[in-house]
């Protein structure tokens, strides 16, 4: 996969409360990304992140009613692996160790090269794309970012509902749903019945090979990564 490639996978939140400097970032990197989002301090960072997950946060440190540090330390909780990338005029040691505490993936001085911006984001977008893909056992990759199963590189076509169970699975490594817990999360209107869901089970498992797709009795079903 190339840099443009793996760049154009992304989704990205800019926080910055100058506005010129927010419009001129955007003008000179966001059509390098699949959908860009500009917030104007932390408080908008934050209720734009929680919508609309971005693979990365890019922000300014000084802002009104929300700084950018505080903001970082609120995401960081909500989503620890999203890196967040700090562009600002402080370079002192303590404000470069509060970054860090929130985990802040780098920090750029300003002023700043957008070009070596971008270059740092096209190492970041490489990892994320290949975190993004899972390998399953035996056979199988889902890629997440494409929403996509695969078996020796063939798709399988899933319904939204098998969609939904599937990434539910994959949430955590070996992560377990029982029936009431799958009831819950794929009926929350309805009240199917234990073969309701036992029928939905296997029409699943039809589709991609028994073996992916586990069960273990008392802790319901699972998938072990590979």
């Amino acid at each position: 996969m190339t840099r443009q490639e793996a760049l154009k996978r992304l989704k990205v939140l800019y926080v910055e409360d100058e506005k010129s400097l927010a419009e001129m970032m955007e003008h000179a990197i966001s059509r390098y990304f699949s959908a860009f989002r500009l917030a104007a301090d932390g408080e908008e960072g934050l209720e734009i992140f929680q919508s609309f997950r971005p693979d990365l946060v890019i922000t300014d440190i000084t802002m009104p009613r929300m700084d950018g540090l505080e903001m970082g330390q609120h995401i960081h909780e909500l989503s620890p692996e999203t890196p967040l990338i700090i562009l600002s005029a402080y370079s002192d040691k303590e404000k470069l160790l509060n970054a860090i505490d929130v985990g802040v993936s780098k920090y750029f001085i300003k002023p700043f090269d957008p070009e070596e911006l971008l270059e740092y984001l096209g190492t970041l977008a490489t990892r994320i794309a290949t975190r993004q893909t899972i390998a399953l056992r035996p056979d199988y990759r889902y890629d997440r970012y494409h929403r996509r199963l695969t078996r020796k590189g063939m798709p399988i076509s899933l319904t939204a509902r098998e969609q939904q169970f599937l990434e539910a699975l994959l949430a955590e490594p070996g992560n377990f749903l029982d029936t009431a817990a799958i009831k819950s999360l794929l009926w929350p209107d309805d009240e199917p019945t234990d073969d309701a869901v036992r029928v939905f089970i296997n029409r699943l498992r039809n589709k991609t090979g028994r073996e992916l797709i586990r069960n273990r009795a008392g802790e319901g079903y699972y998938i072990e990564p590979e």
